[in-house]
């Protein structure tokens, strides 16, 4: 194959996720308003936007927890909307998710926490499901005696920590972060900015991010969108998000009153 055939190749390849056209609204608002985006595989990207820009809704209609009205999403060149209902688990079981919180189960130790998907779908024992977590848990930072433990007697590091081992213990395709530094000190969140850029590469995931902290934006993101009131107001490179030369984007990244971007009170 020549090398203009093999570049054609590669240009045409679909992206491991594409969306067109997503619509959605909870009564008179639109909550997402035409928005269409591509994220090639292998990329960490990363969502940026004010509160009720649609961020998070996005995130749930690409997890299947939510429907839209309108528009299509593809995952490896197929409609997961369209799919039948057992494929579409099928898909969405090959992504991992790190809750803004932690979502840990409280009455569960850490290792059952870790491995609790797997121990859901009968692809691990119980016999061999505590081994398993305490080698995913060295991975993020932590000793495997940390299995041990539950929630409750963890710092809010080490919660993001485990939430992180579970979102990759399955080894899956596909990782979703919601705000991953919320509630963190700076030099943790750097920390675990750190480990979920190291868990990506050794994964070779695709990763989308959603987050209100630039910082971390442009320590995990390798591409960059920004959502204002359900559209999509700006795509590209991450390490541009200071100096986007985007109005939207300058005036949110930067923190200033004035601009574009209108603060609506509730009455």
């Amino acid at each position: 194959m020549s090398a203009a055939a093999m570049d054609q190749g590669m240009t045409t390849a679909p992206p491991k996720i594409r969306i067109r056209d997503l619509h959605k609204s909870f009564g008179d608002k639109k909550v997402l308003d035409g928005i269409s985006l591509d994220v090639p595989q292998g990329t960490s990207f990363v969502v940026i936007g004010g509160s009720g820009s649609g961020k998070s809704v996005l995130l749930r209609c690409i997890l299947g927890l939510m429907t839209p009205d309108s528009g299509s999403i593809e995952i490896d060149g197929e409609d997961v909307l369209a799919a039948p209902a057992g494929r579409r688990d099928q898909l969405r079981s090959e992504i991992g998710m790190l809750f803004q919180n932690g979502a840990l189960f409280d009455s569960l130790p850490v290792w059952e926490n870790v491995t609790f998907g797997l121990l859901a779908l009968n692809k691990l024992t119980r016999a061999t499901a505590r081994d398993k977590a305490g080698t995913i848990l060295e991975q993020v930072g932590l000793a495997p005696s940390v299995g041990d433990l539950y929630p409750s007697e963890l710092s809010g590091g080490m919660q993001k920590r485990v939430g992180l081992a579970r979102a990759i213990a399955a080894q899956p395709n596909i990782l979703f972060f919601d705000e991953p530094t919320t509630g963190l000190d700076p030099i943790m969140g750097a920390v675990i900015d750190g480990l979920i850029v190291d868990c990506v590469k050794k994964l070779g995931s695709t990763a989308i991010a959603i987050t209100h902290d630039m910082a971390s934006a442009q320590r995990i993101g390798d591409e960059a969108a920004m959502l204002y009131k359900g559209k999509l107001v700006w795509q590209g490179a991450a390490a541009s998000l200071m100096h986007s030369g985007n109005d939207y984007v300058d005036q949110f990244t930067h923190g200033r009153r004035e601009g574009p971007i209108t603060m609506e009170l509730r009455r």
